[in-house]
């Protein structure tokens, strides 16, 4: 009888060696796939950022190429056009696309970039289809409202 309630001891204690190593093979394993859910899931999130920075980044490049073909526009204006005049059907066109893209601005960044952006596209607008007054400066009237649009832009980019 004390054979057979040894060899029942040595089982259970096997079986319970069993139980536990299997627990902490279960154990090591769920760390083990949460840890790597938790570094895919932050690759992702890095990813994402990235592609969101480099959409802006492109936005940001599209509204100032647009921007600088509309201040074209506006130091070439003729002091007469109208609406068939070659000016004005290219600059609405230029006009058209910077409006779309301080748009897309409002819609990618923070409310203080598009304040920016819409400040620079209204003094842009202003000095494209009604010009300044005689001895008034172009590049110096817009020269505030631009740099607020790209610092501000800068700071947001970081």
């Amino acid at each position: 009888m004390t054979t057979m309630a040894s060899q029942v001891w040595v089982s259970l204690i096997s079986l319970g060696g069993v139980v536990l190593g299997g627990m902490l093979s279960y154990l090591v394993q769920h760390r083990t796939q949460l840890s790597a859910e938790r570094a895919e899931q932050h690759r992702q999130q890095n990813a994402l950022s990235e592609a969101r920075r480099a959409e802006r980044l492109a936005l940001l490049e599209r509204f100032v190429e647009v921007a600088a073909e509309a201040e074209r526009s506006a130091f070439s204006r003729p002091s007469e056009f109208d609406d068939t005049h070659p000016w004005h059907l290219e600059t609405q066109d230029v006009m058209n696309r910077l409006w779309v893209a301080e748009r897309l601005i409002r819609i990618q960044f923070p409310l203080p970039v598009h304040d920016a952006a819409r400040a620079y596209f209204l003094d842009l607008n202003r000095t494209v289809w009604e010009g300044l007054p005689d001895g008034e400066s172009l590049r110096d009237y817009l020269e505030d409202n631009r740099l607020a649009f790209l610092d501000t832009a800068r700071a947001v980019m970081g």
